[in-house]
């Protein structure tokens, strides 16, 4: 079991239930549910429910942060809309992930990414949000007790300086989305997942050679073990085109692929690897209070099995590179200011690989499909691969076949 070090432990995203195969029912069978009638079917069913539960780190301290500062979060509009942020950090405490660097005691969000759930079950759309953002960050209370000063800095330190309750009221104060729930995973328990399910297949489109991340992997498909998985989320200069962009595009595709391989027969139905990853998994994550057991998780998850995957969707926010930095990231205006209203009032949003982009500063643009009469009666958009009326950012679907 992964050595808990406290609240805010964590490495990349696992928690978004994600899949990619066309036509199919996204979390078509919920891993949790399944693992509660498989686990009692071999007649240890209780002991590792009750097991697997204890494995969950709830984040009282983040909860009781969060409940100082309720009078100035966002409300939530809509009545059984979920937004859930998931954070993965660059910890490099607690057992297995000294390897990835020096302890300093402190840690920083590597990947972030705000899961909205529509009320009626009907989409899911994953928005990312770079760790390099320029972002105003509260005051925030320190592991020590101490506060921090409000600050302009990059959205990943929120997490280094308070935690995931800094980090959440980050997110709201940009966004004006109330965060619902919030799940944290670590390194450890990130590897331990991936070899629990024999590996995960990913479709590279060149070789890949990085030796700071010990990643040596052919074109093609390949399956990644935990180790070499954790060096393909997490890698950034030596793949692609060495922009985060780049990395937080692979790990939303990294995550597709990883649930779908969950989801097959032979870990659902098979007591001999469903246990371990199920361990694994929980063992890894650290949950606000509310999510913090087996029955809390799947709550959430069973009302999200009937949605489509070309409606599970994924993006990250319109950004560009720092006016003053162009190491550091600015939000996109207005496109990222309509994006989070449309995500606050729980309205449909689409995404589409290719989007107009503005000449002058080089960016992709938002847009609205507009319908056009054809003088049959019937309404064609202007791009046929997408709704019509629907405001669309540059992102893709479950439903996308990376290796087409």
């Amino acid at each position: 079991m992964t050595d808990r070090t406290g609240p805010g432990a964590g490495a990349s995203p696992t928690g978004a239930g994600l899949v990619r195969r066309r036509r199919r029912r996204w979390v078509q069978y919920s891993a949790l549910g399944v693992a509660v009638v498989v686990l009692g079917a071999v007649g240890v069913g209780l002991v590792a429910y009750e097991k697997l539960s204890r494995n969950i780190t709830a984040d009282e301290e983040a909860a009781a942060e969060l409940a100082r500062y309720e009078k100035e979060r966002p409300t939530a509009l809509v009545r059984d809309a979920q937004n859930i942020l998931l954070i993965g950090s660059d910890s490099r405490s607690g057992d297995g992930n000294k390897e990835y660097g020096r302890d300093s005691g402190t840690e920083r969000s590597d990947t972030t990414i705000l899961l909205h759930l529509s009320a009626n079950r009907s989409s899911a759309t994953a928005v990312s949000l770079p760790r390099d953002l320029m972002v105003d960050v509260p005051s925030c209370r320190r592991p020590d007790g101490t506060r921090t000063r409000p600050m302009f800095a990059m959205f990943n330190s929120a997490f280094e300086v308070g935690g995931s309750a800094c980090t959440i009221r980050t997110v709201e104060k940009l966004t004006n989305i109330r965060v619902d729930h919030h799940v944290v995973v670590d390194f450890h328990g990130f590897k331990d997942m991936v070899d629990a399910v024999d590996g995960v297949e990913v479709c590279l489109k060149e070789p890949i050679d990085d030796k700071a991340a010990k990643l040596k992997l052919p074109a093609g498909k390949v399956v990644l073990d935990g180790e070499q998985a954790l060096g393909y989320v997490r890698a950034r200069k030596s793949i692609g085109d060495g922009s985060d962009t780049d990395r937080m595009e692979r790990q939303q595709r990294f995550l597709g692929a990883l649930v779908n391989k969950v989801q097959s027969n032979d870990v659902l139905l098979n007591p001999a690897r469903l246990y371990p990853m199920l361990d694994a998994a929980t063992s890894s994550l650290t949950t606000d209070p509310d999510l913090a057991s087996l029955r809390g998780l799947y709550d959430l998850v069973r009302g999200m099995r009937n949605i489509p995957t070309e409606r599970v969707q994924f993006l990250t926010v319109p950004r560009t590179s720092y006016v003053y930095n162009a190491n550091r990231d600015q939000l996109v205006k207005p496109a990222a200011d309509k994006l989070f209203a449309l995500l606050r009032a729980d309205a449909p949003v689409a995404v589409a690989k290719d989007l107009p982009t503005d000449s002058a500063s080089g960016h992709d643009l938002a847009f609205d499909y507009e319908e056009e009469s054809h003088g049959n009666g019937k309404s064609k958009g202007k791009r046929p691969d997408a709704p019509t009326s629907v405001p669309t950012f540059r992102g893709n679907t479950a439903a996308e076949d990376a290796c087409g």
